[in-house]
């Protein structure tokens, strides 16, 4: 029973009721505090998901709130230890722990990343029905749109490539009438550069410095197609390639990815621009590069090496946008990837 100041008999001085008053107006000075709004946000999401968070690059499991003092300072600890000795203490937190649900090993280098559910090389590549188009039947758009997807698995697919080789049957492709490209060919593999760099065309990595784990590159792609000037066709593709990798000079266990979305429109021209008959399924051993953007993550930014350049090491804000490679959700353009600063990845 409570009475005026007194419960079960006992008193409460004057002295402990003013300070009772006085903590409870501004508050126990070491209590937790509530998380902002953004960690509310985040943690509904990742409640949201099913199972275990999806390719966070960073995750870290929310921190318990028992005990707090005893945590707080082993926290504080541990933080020491890691500036002061931080390979034996780099085991201790989430990024190096072989059973961190989102972390790429060499057994499952696709774990933790949307990638995952992806198909696998060439099958990833959805090519659309055919129909007849301009001056061209729907076997010759056929044969067309399979060459098209010919190319991107020779410039993004084919395991010497992506070991360093050059891409000659790739280029092959290319009409060497085409004066801009023929330029561009001509510099990228000997002075590459900002803008001779063939990594916009190919995905190859330097052999002594990465290489692929497995044998499977993850894709996700589309391709559309309409009549081009002169009855000829116009292929527009949109495709992203996703290459687990490893340092070549460690023990293979650290396993990361480089993501590389390319935009790519290429013209065909048409039987009778070649002089055949339109009733002849053409063979143009070539087409035109019409446009082509490229946008990839943990890939190097700035280097201009000629290769692809994935970062083992501690991932580093880039400065630019927080973006998602995995989103696909809008279009790539002159804008995308262009603006001169290195983007920092959400995931990878």
């Amino acid at each position: 029973m409570i009475s005026g100041g007194e419960q079960d008999g006992s008193s409460v001085s004057d002295e402990e009721w003013e300070r009772f008053q006085r903590e409870s107006a501004e508050g126990v000075r070491d209590a937790p505090k509530e998380p902002s709004a953004r960690a509310r946000m985040v943690t509904w999401r990742l409640r949201e998901e099913q199972g275990p968070p999806s390719g966070w690059r960073e995750h870290r499991p929310p921190r318990r709130r028992k005990h707090w003092y005893v945590i707080g300072l082993l926290a504080a600890l541990a933080l020491i230890g890691v500036a002061v000795y931080p390979g034996p203490l780099k085991g201790w937190f989430g990024g190096d722990d072989p059973t961190d649900p989102t972390r790429a090993t060499p057994a499952e280098p696709f774990r933790g990343s949307p990638a995952a559910d992806w198909a696998d090389g060439v099958a990833g590549l959805d090519l659309p029905e055919a129909a007849a188009t301009g001056r061209m039947s729907k076997a010759q758009v056929a044969r067309l749109l399979d060459r098209t997807r010919d190319f991107f698995v020779a410039a993004n697919l084919d395991p010497d490539v992506l070991r360093g080789e050059r891409p000659n049957s790739a280029i092959a492709y290319i009409d060497p009438r085409q004066d801009d490209m023929r330029t561009f060919l001509a510099k990228a593999f000997t002075k590459p550069g900002a803008k001779n760099d063939p990594t916009l065309l190919f995905s190859r990595f330097d052999p002594e410095k990465a290489r692929l784990v497995g044998d499977v590159v993850k894709v996700r792609g589309t391709m559309t197609y309409e009549e081009a000037a002169g009855g000829g066709l116009e292929v527009h593709t949109d495709v992203t390639f996703v290459y687990p990798v490893t340092s070549a000079d460690g023990n293979g266990q650290d396993v990361t990815r480089t993501i590389v979305r390319r935009d790519i429109t290429v013209a065909w021209e048409s039987a009778t621009a070649q002089g055949a008959e339109p009733s002849v399924p053409p063979a143009p051993s070539t087409f035109s590069l019409r446009s082509f953007y490229e946008y990839a993550t943990n890939a190097g930014c700035g280097t201009n090496t000629a290769y692809l350049d994935p970062d083992f090491g501690a991932h580093s804000d880039g400065g630019g946008e927080a973006v998602d490679p995995y989103d696909r959700s809008e279009p790539l353009d002159s804008s995308g990837g262009g603006n001169g600063e290195c983007d920092t990845a959400t995931r990878s």
